[in-house]
């Protein structure tokens, strides 16, 4: 199998894993979802602890955590993160995987926005019509709806915030995310213990400490480390086989599996407002590939110019 295939294939993988998690997450949903995010953390952590302990890398992380400007950015990151998992259970147990779905279509078009505003990163005319578009189709569902989608709004920004934290750190996927999981070990820690030892109640007045309650739940939640971590990985496999306008086409796939799963699935309403804000998203989605997938065969040819000028040169 060639790099190309192979990355294809990684690709895709990670994409449909992730796009059928909702139906991981809604056998669990009668967990509460800051108790699934907790054991999320922690079995991410002894997922990717083995993976780097394997590897020979512990020292890598150790090393990151070690120098204060790394350790910050880690701390956004996973500050960031968390929140994300956290609103993507919590749209998932709550009947609300449409608008999850809808946060991950505009996730690439908010990362648009924010390389422009952190990095300096400058947008042609089409990727301005892909925002545009997005913009006019939250406007349609705020008003049509009454109320922003905050949880598609939350879900593509704090991605995107994680994106740019990410672009800022030097050290690989893994290790970063294993870092990460580091920072939350402690907070994922102390809400069990009160789960468990201190009969803390959450905020949706579910019963807590499912784990060890029953042995289809308890490895539910332990799986979902492993749900975790082999999209990522994955992923990171898949960018470095593939240019990364086709990687970021690609990761559409998700949440056209997600709106797919919430409609036809979890029968979730999906008004009049949603089929007009939604074919304005899909607009601007292709819109935005079109565009990406140029500028990357652009960019190929340049370095391919550039490389026969050097070789010819010398």
């Amino acid at each position: 199998m060639s790099d190309t295939s192979r990355g294809m294939a990684a690709m895709i993988g990670a994409t449909v894993i992730w796009g059928l998690s909702s139906l991981y997450y809604k056998l669990l949903a009668h967990v509460p979802p800051l108790e699934v995010l907790a054991h999320r953390t922690l079995w991410s952590l002894v997922f990717f602890g083995v993976v780097l302990g394997l590897r020979g890398r512990l020292g890598e992380l150790v090393r990151l955590l070690a120098r204060p400007r790394s350790l910050a950015l880690v701390t956004l990151a996973a500050l960031a993160i968390s929140v994300n998992w956290f609103m993507f259970i919590y749209s998932i147990q709550t009947g609300h995987a449409v608008e999850a779905s809808l946060g991950y279509y505009i996730f690439p078009l908010v990362a648009v926005l924010l390389g422009m505003v952190v990095f300096g990163e400058r947008l042609t005319r089409l990727k301005w019509l892909a925002v545009l578009l997005a913009v006019l189709a939250v406007g349609v569902l705020t008003l049509g709806l009454g109320v922003a989608p905050w949880i598609s709004l939350g879900l593509a920004f704090t991605f995107g915030i994680y994106g740019v934290v990410k672009k800022l750190q030097v050290a690989g996927p893994t290790v970063s995310v294993t870092a990460e999981v580091v920072v939350l070990a402690p907070l994922a820690l102390i809400w069990l213990w009160g789960v468990h030892m201190q009969g803390w109640t959450g905020v949706v007045g579910r019963n807590l400490g499912a784990f060890g309650q029953s042995w289809h739940d308890s490895l539910l939640l332990m799986f979902s480390g492993v749900l975790t971590a082999m999209p990522l990985m994955l992923f990171t496999t898949a960018s470095r086989s593939l240019p990364m306008g086709t990687v970021g086409v690609m990761q559409y796939i998700n949440p056209t599996l997600q709106f797919v799963i919430a409609s036809t699935i979890f029968l979730e309403p999906v008004t009049r407002w949603h089929w007009i804000a939604f074919p304005l998203i899909w607009g601007a989605v292709a819109v935005y590939s079109v565009e990406t997938l140029r500028q990357d065969r652009a960019a190929r040819r340049l370095a391919a110019s550039v490389g026969t000028s050097g070789t010819t040169a010398m």
